[in-house]
């Protein structure tokens, strides 16, 4: 493998280093908004006509969905050892054909349980297409220049519900639920699969071997208390991240705002959400691991207080809506980076996995549980003081994890081949 520590700085967009597949990171983008737009936020665009035309509960279809997202999140530890072995090339590119074949189940599905198995098919090729695999494939060929390939990937994949719910919308106008399901899965399919198998051919490099970590391997690592409390905070962040995400309507709502100023604070959070992901890369070059975890998290708290404080004007709600999108961008990039920043890329597939399962599966069962704390709780306000307590609960987690001098030595040691 080319020396990556003396990379172009245009390679990031795959010039400057042969072992870099030039398709790779546009390729990724685009399938990541499709993926991401098509099997994800098609969904909730398309569940109220799906529980009126098939008289099913919301409660059971937006289960099934769930359903999905959690066996996402168990899939991804076996897909993270997939990945660290073979690439992505296979994974995806399967992972895609999964995906065009669940959604053909969905918009087939004559009752509850065949719709479920849909969905339970959706969660594994979820697993196979979504942030993760992407971020272990720009991992692994880009680095050390990674952050910025990442930050792009993101940057695209947040347009995902800007492009795909006003088109499913749109299909739903004139089509069944069923019909719209069948022309999403074949723009699916004729998108994602030849992207995926034709742009990831680059032969997968060997992992990187570092010193000062030789002898710790994924296991080691895995079972280690810094790497579970590292789980557990980003676990706690996740379910308060998601739950605000699901209960910032009610919340607006509730005091008074109309569904359409509503509707358009939850939207200005994802214009936040882009702009902040733009500057995690800065924040990354002056600050530590744990510095910035504790940052971030720690504003995740803050700003779900402030949605529970502030009642007005709207224009001040919206602007604590840009915040909180601000903070969840960098979040995403946060999770996407925890491993190399302390670990190196040798165990990047499995590591993540192992990371992402329990914090997919909290952002699965927030809406539900979320919902469920408004009752004992008397409103959407306290959830969110709740909430904002969660996040700040991770961050207090988070600064245990490793010493400066743990993440210096990391550092130091990462690239050495």
């Amino acid at each position: 493998m080319t020396d990556l520590g003396t990379p172009a700085r245009g390679a990031a967009t795959g010039t400057g280093d042969r072992s870099r597949p030039r398709a790779a990171l546009p390729a990724l983008c685009v399938t990541q908004i499709v993926s991401w737009g098509i099997v994800y936020y098609a969904f909730p665009v398309l569940n109220p006509q799906i529980t009126a035309a098939t008289g099913w509960p919301a409660g059971t279809t937006t289960a099934a969905f769930s359903l999905g997202l959690v066996v996402s999140a168990l899939a991804g530890i076996r897909v993270g050892r997939m990945l660290d072995r073979r690439g992505p090339r296979s994974v995806m590119t399967v992972g895609s054909a999964v995906g065009v074949v669940s959604l053909l189940i969905v918009a087939a599905a004559p009752n509850v349980p065949v719709f479920i198995v849909g969905w339970a098919l959706a969660g594994l090729a979820m697993a196979a297409t979504f942030y993760q695999p992407a971020f272990a494939a720009l991992t692994r060929w880009w680095a050390p220049d990674h952050i910025r390939a990442l930050t792009i990937v993101t940057l695209a994949g947040g347009l995902a519900s800007t492009v795909f719910a006003p088109l499913t919308a749109a299909l739903a106008d004139d089509l069944s639920w069923r019909h719209t399901y069948l022309v999403l899965a074949g723009i699916l399919a004729a998108v994602t699969i030849p992207a995926h198998a034709l742009a990831l051919r680059a032969p997968w490099p060997d992992a990187p071997t570092r010193p000062a970590h030789a002898a710790t391997g994924a296991d080691t690592v895995g079972r280690g208390r810094p790497f579970l409390l590292l789980a557990a905070a980003f676990t706690l962040s996740s379910f308060a991240m998601y739950a605000v995400v699901v209960a910032l309507v009610p919340l607006l709502l509730e005091r008074g705002y109309t569904t359409s100023q509503a509707a358009w604070a939850l939207g200005i959070g994802g214009a936040g959400q882009t702009l902040g992901r733009t500057l995690y890369a800065t924040l990354a070059r002056r600050t530590t691991a744990t510095a910035r975890t504790r940052i971030l998290m720690a504003l995740g708290g803050l700003t779900t207080a402030a949605f529970a404080a502030v009642t007005g004007p709207y224009v001040l709600i919206a602007a604590v809506s840009v915040a909180a999108g601000m903070v969840r961008g960098n979040l995403t990039l946060l999770q996407a980076t925890a491993i190399t920043d302390r670990w190196g890329v040798a165990h990047y597939g499995r590591l993540s996995g192992l990371l992402a399962a329990p914090a997919t599966t909290a952002a699965a069962l927030a809406p539900f549980a979320g919902a469920a704390l408004t009752v004992p709780l008397g409103g959407y306000a306290p959830l969110f003081f709740l909430l904002a307590a969660v996040s700040t609960a991770a961050a207090l987690i988070a600064p245990a994890h490793f010493s400066e001098t743990d993440v210096c030595r990391t550092s130091r040691s990462r690239w050495t081949r």
